[in-house]
């Protein structure tokens, strides 16, 4: 029986980016606005949103991991960690390794951010930072945020969440972000490393709704086929 050259996986993954990756995934290298508010959504244990409170930034962080205690985040992302890594391991051929350089370096990176976030998370600092929400339904005011980001989620489980999912959370990301604010999605591609089936349709659906939105290009060239994130820009109160 041939092995599969796709990374396979059941469930919704709970992973620990670091700031500098999403930096690269949403070509965040103009900065961000100091006290700008930005939301994570499904942000696993990304240090993402610690790292960004520690630049100035207003930043919050929604994900149902967060119902969780340290300890259970802690152990389910250290084994999360070990099973990524054997993964990869034995797909060392698909991925480009220009940024990470190795499955070691990458997994060590991953044990980096998982203890920031969960200093971060265990801290009086992170005092209504975490929310434990999904979307669909997210539990912020219309116009919150003038960043919302998301990663790793949305169209990668495509096999697990229909077109009405899609919609409805993208349009949840865009009403709690301000009038002109900007939403991004990465990657755009499903486990078999092709972009989301019904992605014109939803880019369409969002410029219906008056909402700039629009393909742009990625700085972080890891999966194959990954060079585009989505742009969305919310339209400005008439």
């Amino acid at each position: 029986m041939q092995e599969s050259r796709f990374y396979e996986q059941i469930g919704v993954a709970m992973t620990s980016r670091s700031y500098e990756e999403y930096v690269r995934m949403f070509s965040l290298d103009g900065g961000l606005a100091a006290g700008s508010r930005v939301l994570d959504v499904a942000g696993g244990a990304a240090s993402f949103t610690a790292d960004a409170q520690r630049r100035g930034l207003r930043a919050e962080a929604a994900d149902p991991l967060y119902a969780m205690t340290p300890e259970a985040i802690e152990r389910h992302g250290r084994d999360e960690i070990e099973a990524v890594a054997a993964k990869m391991d034995k797909l060392r051929g698909v991925y480009n390794w220009e940024y990470y350089g190795s499955v070691e370096r990458h997994k060590a990176g991953r044990v980096a951010s998982l203890e920031q976030f969960l200093g971060h998370y265990r801290s009086g600092d992170a005092s209504g930072t975490y929310s434990a929400a999904a979307l669909p339904d997210l539990p912020y005011e219309a116009g919150r945020f003038d960043h919302v980001f998301c990663s790793h989620f949305l169209f990668l489980y495509e096999q697990q969440f229909d077109y009405a999912f899609h919609e409805a959370a993208l349009r949840e990301l865009l009403r709690v972000c301000k009038p002109g604010g900007e939403v991004r999605v990465y990657p755009l591609l499903n486990f078999r490393t092709e972009e989301y089936s019904r992605m014109e349709e939803l880019l369409a659906m969002l410029r219906a709704s008056g909402a700039e939105a629009e393909r742009r290009r990625a700085q972080l060239p890891f999966l194959p086929n990954s060079e585009f994130y989505l742009y969305i820009r919310k339209q400005n109160e008439k």
